[in-house]
């Protein structure tokens, strides 16, 4: 990669990572991320496609509590950019890189998940620091500390997406030509698995007798191929 995309990416990536706390833009959204990353590497119908996977995955993803969802922004941009090296290194089966890009989007949302308690853990300390600074009437210091921590959750998503970039788009072509059929397959299988899973997961939270017809009005109209 150019060093021009790779710092649009490290910006995607900056703005994901951030939204994953404030969402006003919902640049940490699969669909939002995805595209744009393959906007700036020159697929962006192939981050489309697997924007709108990753969506639907992430539709049942939500903070309740002290609960805290899987890392849409971090699952949406490494795979992106796992998809992006692939295609660049040579891959000829785009509907294979975007598959691979897919089963990597699980294990990789649960390790931004690890990153994120690290960052909450160190907003701790800046919450005592806007604290003191309250006491002091500084309020300039407490919107520093407010921007010090939301840049924080951005840099957590762009290191390791410049990282990724880093990697020769050759290597990632090879261990994708590598694999064999069965375990695409299975990938295959199991991406389609877990997008049914996270829709299945709204559907749990808004089940109720006013919008089961609007479910089922969507298979009525799935059914109609010109549509």
């Amino acid at each position: 990669m150019s060093a021009l995309t790779i710092l649009l990416i490290a910006l995607i990536a900056l703005l994901a990572g951030m939204e994953g706390v404030l969402d006003q833009f919902q640049f940490h959204q699969p669909l939002v991320a995805c595209t744009l990353i393959g906007l700036v590497t020159g697929h962006l119908q192939e981050g489309i496609l697997l924007g709108g996977s990753l969506q639907m995955m992430a539709l049942g993803w939500a903070n309740v509590g002290a609960a805290i969802a899987p890392d849409a922004a971090l699952a949406s941009v490494a795979s992106a950019i796992i998809m992006a090296l692939a295609l660049n290194g040579g891959a000829t089966d785009s509907a294979k890189a975007i598959t691979a890009a897919i089963a990597v989007a699980v294990p990789l949302s649960v390790a931004g998940l690890f990153l994120t308690m690290i960052c909450r853990t160190l907003a701790t300390a800046m919450v005592h620091a806007m604290d003191a600074c309250a006491e002091k009437g500084d309020f300039a210091g407490i919107e520093r500390w407010q921007y010090a921590g939301i840049l924080m959750q951005g840099v957590r998503i762009a290191i390791p997406a410049v990282m990724l970039c880093i990697i020769p788009a050759d290597a990632v072509t090879n261990a994708l030509n590598a694999m064999p059929d069965w375990l695409s397959g299975g990938m295959a299988v199991g991406g389609g698995m877990v997008a049914s899973v996270g829709y299945a997961m709204v559907i749990n939270m808004m089940a109720t007798k006013e919008t089961w017809p609007f479910f089922i009005l969507g298979f009525v109209l799935a059914a109609i191929p010109q549509l």
